[in-house]
Parts: C-alpha cells; structure tokens; sequence
C-alpha cells in the first residue's frame, strides 16, 4: 500500500491565493467607504455641537448671538474649542470662521457663520463646502 503525502498541491494552493486575492479586492474598497463616511459623521457632529452650543448662547443672552464662533470658547461655557468641520478628500480639516450670509460662501472649506444682526437669518451656521458628501447632498445644505 502507497501511503499519500500529506501535502497541498500547487493548484490547491493557487486556489487559496486567488480566493484571498477576490476577498482583498472587495474588501478594501468599502472599507475606504467606511472611512469615509465616518469623517462625514463626524463633521456633521460637529457643526450639531456647534448649532446647539449657538442656541443655548441666545437663550443665555436673551436673544442676541455672538459676534463669532470665538466667543463660545470664552470660560469654556459653551465649548472649549470651536471644532474642525472634518469634510473628507474637499478642503482641510479647518476650524476656521467666514462671518456672512449664504451670499459669503467661497468653498474654502471651514465654517460659515451668519452675525449680521441685520440680517433675518442671523445665527445660521453652515459648512463653507459646497461638494457633495458620500449620499450626493451638498455640505452647506447642511
């Protein structure tokens, strides 16, 4: 009686090296969807902690906002920082303040905040991007 090695052959193991090599490529994409997203997450996160730290600003002052984002840092009351707005692959992560209505946007990325007293959309805040995140809506829609 032959007694058959115990080994894997060149096809078996060609066959195990294309398999891992169909799982990378499927693989390595949505994970780069998923990094993705979640930097979007987390600019979106973001710009809500702003918006509310805005909105307890002009419930403390009686309905006046601040003349900019800065002055939500001050005694760390409100915030401690002014967070970066975090759109991925489109502008630098940015923490940055453009002061103006929607007629202000220049796509330079950071935030822009509405502080024209005059102004009946006073205290808006938005992302100065005008791209479009992972879903196709634009980032200053938000």
């Amino acid at each position: 009686m032959r007694r058959r090695p115990s080994a894997f052959t060149l096809i078996e193991l060609m066959i195990i090296v294309a398999i891992i090599g169909i799982l990378t490529a499927i693989a390595i994409p949505k994970f780069a969807s998923l990094i993705r997203s979640s930097g979007e997450a987390n600019g979106k996160g973001n710009l809500a902690s702003l918006r509310s730290a805005l909105n307890v600003y002009y419930g403390d002052l009686e309905g006046q906002y601040p003349p900019d984002l800065a002055a939500l840092t001050v005694s760390s009351k409100y915030l401690s920082d002014v967070p970066a707005t975090k759109t991925p692959y489109y502008h630098a992560d940015s923490s940055s303040e453009l002061d103006g209505g929607i007629s202000a946007f220049n796509d330079a990325g950071g935030w822009l905040f509405n502080n024209n007293a005059t102004d009946p959309n006073v205290g808006e805040l938005n992302v100065n991007c005008t791209d479009t995140d992972t879903k196709g809506s634009v980032w200053s829609a938000y």
